[in-house]
């Protein structure tokens, strides 16, 4: 089994590759079927969603945040903190962009806010350079979005009950990524500080992990 770091450096090297329509076509493709996803799990409701800004050769993302806010959706974008630690930012289309002082990404500018704010979320779009069928991602390498998760599992458990008595289901996720990034089961080696993804979001459709 390839370990993480090779895996990630293979496909980084292939999106190094990609041409600037390939990466637009791209991007109208995530726009489009992330849009949908976002609609079935907010049930057709206007919701909030986290996501991410891609930059780059990762998937591009700048049309899917715009497709949500378009679509009535309220957009939270990362900020990075010190300590592996993010804070949440609400996006708009008018919203301006600072370099991250912590890590090569552009960061929304605007008021912070912890984890907590992910009670109001109805789903993540995670940044990833592969996926699984059994739901295990390699992210970016920088180790945000690890301590994010497991601090979410700890503030958001599965299983706890909400108003009205029934019990939470996980907070649904789906991580963006190009179609040959999608590979086969338990091809990915799962640690035990990871967290298993719902969904991959590609520019040719959703794929369900779990």
């Amino acid at each position: 089994m390839a370990s993480k770091e090779e895996i990630r450096s293979g496909h980084r090297s292939r999106r190094a590759a990609l041409s600037a329509a390939e990466l637009e076509n791209a991007g109208a493709g995530i726009a489009r079927h992330g849009l949908e996803w976002a609609t079935a799990v907010a049930a057709g409701k206007p919701s909030t969603f986290a996501a991410y800004l891609g930059v780059g050769s990762e998937p591009p993302t700048l049309a899917l945040l715009t497709a949500l806010h378009d679509g009535g959706h309220r957009v939270l974008l990362p900020v990075c903190e010190p300590g592996l630690d993010l804070s949440w930012v609400y996006w708009t289309p008018s919203s301006e962009f600072v370099r991250s002082r912590y890590a090569p990404i552009q960061e929304p500018a605007g008021d912070r806010h912890t984890t907590t704010v992910m009670r109001h979320v109805a789903g993540i779009f995670l940044p990833a350079t592969a996926v699984d069928r059994t739901g295990n991602r390699i992210g970016q390498g920088g180790g945000y979005y690890d301590k994010f998760l497991a601090a979410l599992a700890v503030s958001l458990p599965a299983g706890t009950t909400v108003p009205g008595g029934s019990a939470r289901p996980p907070l649904p996720t789906a991580a963006v990524v190009y179609v040959a990034e999608v590979l086969p089961a338990s091809s990915i080696p799962a640690e035990s500080f990871d967290r298993r993804v719902a969904a991959a979001l590609t520019p040719a459709g959703l794929i369900r992990l779990l």
